[in-house]
């Protein structure tokens, strides 16, 4: 296979995207585009590289029939800068490789999240691992706000003490809370990355992390434009359905009444939340 450059890609190679209030991601590096799909994918017949419009057809048809062995072919590298909450749930993406900062080596930085005031809510009743929807009053803000600058400020004041003291960093840096910035190399294939894309761009994923996910849909565009555009179209964008949803919609498409439904309850609430989201859940 020839080498495969993208030249949107390399333009981007070590801009900082910022995102959050002192976090960001970096492309450091990337391993083919579009390109190297349709290679992998045509590499049985040996044929040479077609029409644009030919690859992207090929890149759409292996997207939506779930061939997903050339998209692995493809791999980013990214530099991120994020909060140690937002690297918790991060990590659970176990197809990556990470290289993060060590605070038994490293010095830890001075570096918090704070949320904006319009990030500041109470917990939803219904969304046991979510907030509303409507921030809190301007008063209110201010004063979570303040608690919280004041905890990270005591909290990195006591390990500076202990640091100062020789105490060792493993023990000294224990009681940082989750708001500190880390940091790391995180290193994924466009498949994996596709799937990471899909459950942390959902409205169901905390805001933080989904504002992450959002620069890094950005950045790789860049990289593969072809296969983005389709995981977009086919996946982002798509609504998948339960056997017994498809049996229900042939019903209303025959000419059913909906009020007749088989489906009840929480069922019948998710078939008729996807119909109106269009997206999937």
């Amino acid at each position: 296979m020839a080498h495969c450059v993208v030249q949107e890609a390399e333009e981007i190679l070590d801009r900082e995207y910022p995102v959050l209030d002192k976090g960001f991601v970096r492309l450091v590096d990337y391993l083919g585009g579009d390109a190297r799909i349709v290679q992998a994918a045509r590499v049985s017949y040996g044929e040479g590289t077609k029409s644009y419009r030919e690859d992207a057809g090929l890149i759409d048809y292996l997207m939506r029939h779930e061939h997903t062995s050339p998209f692995e072919q493809v791999v980013l590298t990214f530099h991120i800068k994020l909060p140690i909450f937002v690297a918790r749930q991060w990590i659970r993406h176990r197809t990556a490789r990470v290289n993060e900062v060590s605070g038994r080596y490293s010095i830890m930085k001075d570096e918090f999240y704070v949320p904006a005031a319009v990030d500041l809510a109470e917990q939803s009743p219904d969304n046991k691992q979510g907030r509303l929807d409507t921030p809190l009053a301007e008063a209110e803000a201010a004063q979570v706000t303040s608690l919280l600058i004041a905890g990270q400020k005591q909290a990195y004041e006591d390990y500076q003490s202990l640091v100062d003291a020789g105490l060792a960093r493993e023990i000294a840096r224990i009681n940082l809370p989750l708001s500190l910035y880390t940091e790391w190399y995180w290193q994924i294939d466009l498949h994996n990355l596709f799937r990471f894309l899909m459950l942390r761009l959902d409205s169901h994923a905390q805001k933080e992390i989904r504002l992450y996910a959002q620069v890094i849909l950005e950045i790789t565009r860049k990289v593969a434009p072809a296969a983005t555009a389709s995981f977009e179209r086919n996946i982002l964008s798509a609504v998948r359905f339960t056997g017994a949803e498809m049996a229900e919609l042939r019903r209303r498409l025959s000419g059913g009444n909906p009020a007749d439904s088989q489906l009840k309850g929480k069922e019948l609430e998710r078939l008729e939340e996807k119909l109106r989201s269009g997206k999937q859940l």
